[in-house]
């Protein structure tokens, strides 16, 4: 199924509003998925579906070495979680979605949509837009990446924003540490 942005962004506010929170790590321990994690090399995370369990794994060590890079890798997995489960389901075992590049999947693009609408609150980005922060403080300010909030931006232009559109990286979740 292919989703249109205002869509994936009502995905991401139902599930705000169903467990009270935007941490990817809570909600996936309130939906019952699983994270564990995996010795990764060329990829920061993964998402499956297995007899009904869920699960997202995670390169072994990026919590403490990119605690924002942590947080977004989980909610693009749980942006596959909410919007391709049943892809996952009938991929088999493993499932890793082109490792993060939008260029070439329509999945990818959509889970990257998702952790944007969940990381990044509107009213927030707008916030930090009207007190004249650069991409880079909007970044730092809400413990994101350049990429997400560029990706943000767009969504925000989409919905009537004057804004300039940003430059990012189409695999900014690709990227080897």
């Amino acid at each position: 199924m292919v989703f249109t942005i205002d869509s994936i962004g009502k995905k991401a506010d139902a599930l705000v509003r169903r467990f009270g929170t935007r941490d990817p790590e809570l909600l996936s321990a309130a939906l019952g998925i699983r994270i564990l994690p995996r010795p990764f090399k060329a990829q920061k995370g993964a998402y499956m579906t297995q007899l009904r369990n869920r699960y997202i794994f995670i390169r072994e060590g990026l919590k403490d070495e990119d605690p924002a890079m942590y947080r977004i890798v989980l909610a693009h997995e749980l942006g596959h979680d909410a919007l391709h489960r049943a892809q996952a389901r009938t991929a088999g075992a493993f499932r890793e979605f082109n490792l993060f590049d939008m260029r070439e999947s329509r999945l990818e693009y959509e889970a990257n949509v998702f952790a944007a609408e969940l990381l990044l609150p509107d009213d927030e980005v707008l916030d930090c837009i009207g007190r004249g922060y650069d991409i880079y403080e909007i970044a730092a300010a809400l413990r994101s990446d350049i990429n997400l909030v560029a990706l943000k931006n767009d969504l925000l232009i989409r919905r009537g924003h004057q804004f300039r559109p940003q430059e990012h990286e189409n695999t900014f979740l690709k990227k080897e540490p």
